[in-house]
């Protein structure tokens, strides 16, 4: 709202348009005086006394109270949600222009809930676009924007950030990031379910790559225990999409299935190619587990079609470690190795969870061909990165194949070393660095 000086001039112009004088302006709620110290600025009004001169004197109460046309933000709210819309069906760096172009209407127009919603979609932009750094910022200035808003307003932008420190392999801290929004919903008493789907959705990637599955189990339940009591179809799918990785980490593999078979069908009616993409990737994995490599070859090369034809690059690479995985058990060697030095050619825009997983497959390919001192490079080169995002239960799994390698060449020491690290780093059943799990939110039944 304006300062009262600039209201009581509005007031006047608009009042002096019509030919009413103030006390046909005031009648029959106010009178003529309130009117004339309303004019001078000499008050400032009540959004009551607001909405009945705007009423009386032809506009809104938005433009009455901010000299703004209410058409004018309602046809942004609309440009907004075709920018929604095209970063769900399009491409990202597409929408993205369309989101900078509304983030300066909305500063111009001073509508601060719009400018963040268009940073937020920004971020997302930045996410599927693999710029993270970009993301971070945009999910950051939204959160400042919404500094005043109830905690479930700052949800997406909390959960955004959180995810450009996990692509990033920072796994702790996007742990931490979501772990304490999710209390702080708990003790504030605004355990909104959407937020809390929305974050327990997001941390269970992370838990299962530190591999801590059984607080990952928990999450789950928890978002599906929500799940009833969300409208948003496009955030239950996504919720169903990380479910199955704990089904999947449990060993559940039809169950796994299940729920991406839920999220497909949602994502497949609201044409959200992005996250059906995530759906195809997670089924070829849960099929390459299940020893169905043909299969999982199909899925994850849609998956990677899909995604490369959005130009999401990031998740695109990332799926990639997931085909080569297939090719080299399908006996694809070359395949698999030109896959990943591709991949690599990105540097650690990829991550370092999944550049460590792109290194750890080159030296069991390198292995694989009797090429041990190449094996070996990879497998270190792997280790420091997989130590630098916390990711323990690969990690482990590392530890085991470099100290195998180390042992079969004689050096024994080097082994127990490596072998003590991978101790060193398996995490304890449902437990993470970041101390007690948060705790299940009381979230009363709509």
């Amino acid at each position: 709202m304006d300062e009262p000086a600039e209201i009581g001039r509005r007031v006047q112009r608009l009042r002096n348009r019509r030919g009413l004088t103030q006390r046909q302006l005031a009648e029959p709620a106010y009178t003529p005086a309130y009117v004339s110290t309303l004019e001078s600025g000499k008050v400032r009004p009540s959004e009551t006394a607001l909405r009945f001169l705007a009423q009386r004197l032809g506009t809104s109460f938005e433009e009455l109270s901010t000299g703004r046309p209410a058409h004018l933000a309602t046809e942004l709210r609309l440009a907004l949600t075709d920018a929604q819309q095209q970063l769900a069906t399009g491409a990202a760096d597409e929408a993205a222009v369309h989101y900078r172009r509304l983030r300066t209407d909305a500063e111009h127009l001073g509508l601060v809930p719009e400018q963040a919603e268009a940073l937020l979609g920004l971020g997302d932009c930045a996410l599927e676009s693999g710029e993270l750094a970009d993301a971070g910022r945009h999910f950051e200035a939204a959160e400042r924007l919404l500094a005043d808003e109830p905690l479930p307003r700052r949800a997406r932008a909390v959960r955004g950030r959180a995810i450009a420190h996990l692509l990033a392999g920072e796994l702790r801290y996007a742990c931490y990031l979501l772990e304490s929004t999710i209390d702080e919903l708990g003790a504030s008493g605004l355990a909104d379910p959407e937020a809390l789907v929305l974050l327990y959705a997001a941390v269970i990637g992370p838990y299962i790559d530190m591999g801590a599955h059984a607080r990952a189990a928990h999450a789950a339940e928890l978002a599906l225990a929500l799940a009833p009591q969300v409208n948003d179809p496009a955030l239950v799918a996504g919720m169903h999409r990380q479910v199955a990785r704990t089904f999947l980490a449990e060993g559940r593999t039809a169950d796994a299935d299940a729920s991406l078979a839920k999220a497909q069908a949602i994502y497949r009616q609201l044409r959200l190619r992005t996250d059906l993409a995530h759906c195809h990737w997670m089924r070829g994995y849960v099929q390459a587990q299940n020893g169905e490599l043909t299969l999982a070859e199909k899925e994850l090369r849609t998956a990677r079609d899909m995604l490369t034809s959005k130009r999401a690059v990031l998740y695109a690479a990332q799926v990639e470690v997931e085909l080569a995985d297939v090719l080299r058990r399908l006996g694809r060697h070359d395949e698999a190795a030109g896959l990943l030095s591709a991949l690599l050619e990105l540097g650690d825009r990829q991550g370092a969870v999944h550049a460590g997983g792109a290194h750890r497959l080159l030296g069991l390919i390198a292995e694989e061909r009797g090429e041990t001192e190449t094996a070996e490079e990879h497998y270190v080169v792997a280790l420091a990165l997989l130590e630098r995002s916390g990711a323990s239960g690969d990690l482990a799994d590392l530890c085991r194949l470099l100290g195998d390698l180390l042992r079969r060449s004689g050096r024994v020491e080097a082994a127990l070393d490596v072998y003590r690290t991978g101790l060193g780093h398996r995490a304890a059943p449902g437990t993470t660095t970041l101390g007690p799990a948060p705790a299940a939110p009381s979230v009363s039944r709509r």
